[in-house]
């Protein structure tokens, strides 16, 4: 049965469970199953040329009238594009971590798309929502890919504390209907999920890398910053092992033989490609190599996303994967945390030390 919340009101989603945006996972495949099962997902479409997102989205639209989102990046290419396609294409919602212009959340809104950012410190709640926010979703340190520095849950209560008038999703840490459950009666709207849809029947993930998460082990799953020189979480494997051990000009090397790479593949020119990498880095420390790496940090991963070789790329991950030990198809997972939510919300019965 539907549980109603603030963010299924503002989705128009039956279950109050985002499909968060993963790269070369979140696909129109792995989109249609998540919003069929009554949840609301999002396309990746940050790691997408225009041409190849609107192909995605039609897919998606001919699949049903269930709702559904875009992610973006505002510093990729033909960002404006794909921005445009939201709009003829009447999408729900669009999703980005780093805020687009003033001028861009101004459109979507006026089209009636939702405007949902991802953050990472409680601090940046208020400036989101100031700039346009719709929905927040508040990702934790346990997140996979890139996250933040602040627990799932004191970053949870970090921005209910602001009480900010819009739907507030928990992310980080989450698989199942205890998680669901837990979240709403600490406050939240709903939660997100990225890693568990990943595990997923319909998740386009090769077997073979799909098979290094279900070995991975919650204690094996850090946070490095030697991939775009962002603090990112992945599984600990041989290639991540060799970035962490690697000098400032081994990464210079590799950022340019990488570099290389990312340019046949993107039909980006090298100065396209470092141009890119400036842009994303803007306002950071970051060394040259690791701009560069920024910039070029996706041919490391669809080595394992993509490729199906785990052992010679990095998996970006939540430390929940180590808790995982299934494929079900998102359907089901879906269906069993919703269930299992709602049995726990009605069954609580929490009594004082005095037995009142």
């Amino acid at each position: 049965m539907p549980l109603e919340t603030r963010l299924t009101k503002a989705l128009g989603c039956q279950a109050p469970v985002i499909q968060t945006a993963m790269g070369w996972v979140a696909t129109s495949q792995l989109v249609k199953a998540s919003i069929r099962g009554g949840g609301f997902g999002f396309l990746a479409a940050a790691v997408m040329s225009a041409e190849e997102c609107e192909a995605e989205i039609k897919s998606i639209k001919q699949s049903g009238d269930h709702p559904f989102g875009v992610n973006f990046h505002s510093f990729q290419k033909d960002v404006d594009k794909i921005i445009d396609m939201c709009i003829d294409y009447k999408v729900a919602a669009v999703s980005y971590g780093r805020a687009p212009s003033a001028k861009v959340i101004d459109k979507v809104k006026a089209a009636g798309i939702k405007c949902v950012p991802t953050i990472g410190a409680g601090k940046h709640a208020p400036k989101a929502v100031e700039m346009g926010a719709d929905i927040l979703v508040c990702q934790g340190q346990e997140g996979g890919g890139h996250t933040g520095y602040t627990p799932t849950w004191l970053l949870l209560a970090q921005v209910l504390d602001y009480n900010l008038d819009v739907p507030v999703v928990a992310c980080g840490g989450f698989r199942d209907g205890r998680g669901l459950a837990a979240a709403l009666a600490f406050g939240a709207d709903g939660i997100a999920m990225g890693t568990r849809f990943m595990m997923s029947a319909e998740s386009p993930v090769p077997p073979a890398t799909k098979q290094a998460y279900l070995d991975a082990e919650v204690t094996k799953i850090p946070v490095s910053t030697k991939l775009d020189g962002l603090p990112q979480r992945m599984v600990m494997n041989s290639t991540l092992q060799d970035l962490e051990n690697a000098s400032s000009l081994g990464m210079l090397f590799r950022a340019m033989v990488n570099g290389f790479k990312f340019k046949a593949q993107s039909e980006m020119s090298m100065l396209e490609t470092v141009k890119t990498a400036w842009k994303m880095a803007s306002g950071t420390d970051l060394t040259l190599g690791q701009t560069l790496m920024a910039a070029n940090a996706p041919i490391i991963i669809q080595k394992a996303m993509v490729d199906g070789n785990p052992d010679k790329g990095v998996l970006p991950s939540g430390q929940v994967a180590g808790l995982i030990n299934d494929l079900p198809s998102a359907g089901d997972i879906i269906d069993t945390i919703m269930a299992d939510a709602q049995e726990r919300l009605q069954n609580t019965n929490i009594k004082s030390k005095s037995g009142n």
